[in-house]
């Protein structure tokens, strides 16, 4: 089969697509065709360093996918061959306390595809059956892999963690990002408030065609005026965050009394100022996350069946075009997702 791999560290020359061997299905694995699978800031960084992180050269790369079912046990009660599907990223090892009491992503071995073993830029990928999910039958193929990280980690971050009301304001910053839209267009299907923040006036422009309800250009530098402006001098209840250092005394000073912060990145920076008095004076909130398990990922399944959602897609490239994708998601001038096109499909 054809795949993308990562076979060192540095830029576009360690990326190559070549052909390789696909090793046998064991028990309980499904083998699923790959039809689409999308861009994220973790493949640039597993190219670029990998430091931190478990893995083996060469690797393929990816984390999310949508495809069909080639083979799967015969003993199966949910899936089938022929089955459209999504795939959860994150493999757990079942075992583990926060795994036996369904907090999968906390699990102490989990292993992330495209990070500590092989991922979805390749025509076939096998993976244990608990991490293959029915797809939304109203979504592209693209649409569809994009649900298992960007929109995952956003249903966490709003729901499961931040706990957004459709009665209140959010505060999202840097949309044009993937998760980021993710917040986006969650928090406007269940009602609440969106207030978006970009550089660019372009990428405000089409959040604001999204349904954001304000939008600031962080050039400004007033974003917490404009946030105190739209909500009465009362604040958000909810900032999303997944910026860093750059935009953190911004967010903690545009939350009302008794707001939560949530954030699940750091690409500005790791080392912001705590404002320890800031935050048991108004008692504040603050929550860190990443993607989400996997019963939070079939209630995301849905939720975007019901609602109809579509994730943004800015642009699909075919999988030899790797490279050109890469370089645009490193430039940060996308408005969605990047997606590629497994095999021509």
């Amino acid at each position: 089969m054809k795949a993308a791999f990562i076979t060192g560290h540095g830029g576009n020359e360690v990326v190559r697509i070549q052909d390789c061997t696909l090793p046998p299905r064991a028990p309980g694995e499904v083998l699923v065709r790959v039809h689409a699978a999308t861009l994220n800031q973790v493949d640039l960084y597993m190219r670029n360093s990998g430091a931190g992180i478990t893995h083996q050269l060469p690797q393929i790369m990816g984390l999310d996918a949508a495809g069909i079912i080639d083979e799967v046990d015969a003993c199966d009660p949910i899936l089938q061959p022929g089955q459209e599907v999504v795939i959860h990223p994150g493999i757990s090892c079942g075992r583990c306390e926060y795994c036996q009491r369904g907090q999968t992503v906390l699990c102490t071995r989990i292993q992330f595809l495209g990070e500590h073993r092989d991922g979805t830029f390749a025509q076939w990928i096998h993976v244990p059956a608990t991490q293959v999910f029915p797809k939304p039958a109203h979504l592209g193929w693209a649409e569809a892999a994009a649900l298992g990280v960007n929109h995952l980690t956003a249903w966490r971050m709003l729901f499961s963690k931040a706990r957004l009301q459709p009665w209140e304001t959010v505060l999202v910053f840097g949309i044009g990002g993937g998760v980021s839209l993710a917040a986006l267009q969650l928090a406007k299907a269940i009602g609440a408030r969106v207030i978006v923040t970009s550089r660019d006036d372009a990428k405000l422009e089409r959040a604001g065609s999204l349904g954001a309800d304000h939008v600031v250009n962080s050039r400004s530098g007033h974003v917490v005026r404009e946030v105190m402006a739209f909500t009465g001098g009362r604040g958000a209840d909810v900032v999303f965050e997944n910026v860093g250092e750059a935009v953190w005394p911004l967010a903690m000073k545009s939350l009302a009394r008794g707001g939560r912060l949530v954030t699940c990145g750091a690409t500005s920076g790791d080392q912001p100022g705590a404002d320890l008095r800031r935050i048991f004076v108004r008692q504040l909130q603050i929550f860190g996350s990443s993607l989400g398990t996997l019963a939070e990922f079939n209630d995301l399944l849905g939720f975007v069946t019901r609602s109809g959602l579509r994730p943004v897609i800015d642009r699909e490239y075919p999988l030899d075009a790797l490279h050109a994708a890469l370089d645009q998601l490193e430039s940060g001038a996308q408005f969605g997702k990047l997606a590629l096109r497994i095999d021509g499909h």
